[in-house]
């Protein structure tokens, strides 16, 4: 089998296999696990001036055993500070109003919860990460103190 991430170019006589296999997962909450992690640039937009950018390949699992591959970029400059520290809350890098330095060598492997959306785009559909979502809390454990009396 094959390594997805083992790249390399292609001479014209090279055989091929792999087929494009895609699942379009449909919106809503999914756990995810990050494949891959590069750094990158961003030009700058309209919206965003230029500033780095962390390009990371997410596998995203659905409820019935299927998964997607995506693609999702993070752009390191302050407009852009809170998604940055919802990645981060989500893979248990960062706790709620805490200042933390981003560690981007714990990245890769790296594995939490997002919110998933369906875009169109020339007529095809992806998935794309809306938000990522902090863990879940453990339920509050009733306090066995407080039933002693009886």
């Amino acid at each position: 089998m094959q390594n997805e991430f083992l790249d390399r170019a292609l001479d014209w006589d090279d055989e091929i296999e792999n087929e494009n296999e895609f699942t379009l997962l449909p919106e809503g909450e999914y756990d995810f696990e990050v494949l891959k992690f590069e750094r990158g640039q961003h030009n700058g937009s309209a919206k965003l001036p230029a500033c780095k950018k962390a390009i990371l390949t997410i596998k995203i699992y659905g409820k019935n055993g299927e998964s997607t591959v995506i693609t999702h970029n993070l752009f390191l400059h302050t407009k852009c500070e809170g998604i940055l520290s919802a990645f981060f809350l989500s893979i248990g890098e960062k706790k709620h109003g805490e200042k933390v330095r981003m560690n981007w060598p714990a990245v890769p492997g790296a594995k939490g919860r997002c919110k998933v959306y369906i875009d169109t785009y020339n007529g095809n559909q992806y998935n794309k990460i809306k938000s990522f979502l902090a863990p879940e809390k453990a339920p509050a454990q009733p306090d066995s103190n407080k039933y002693s009396s009886f």
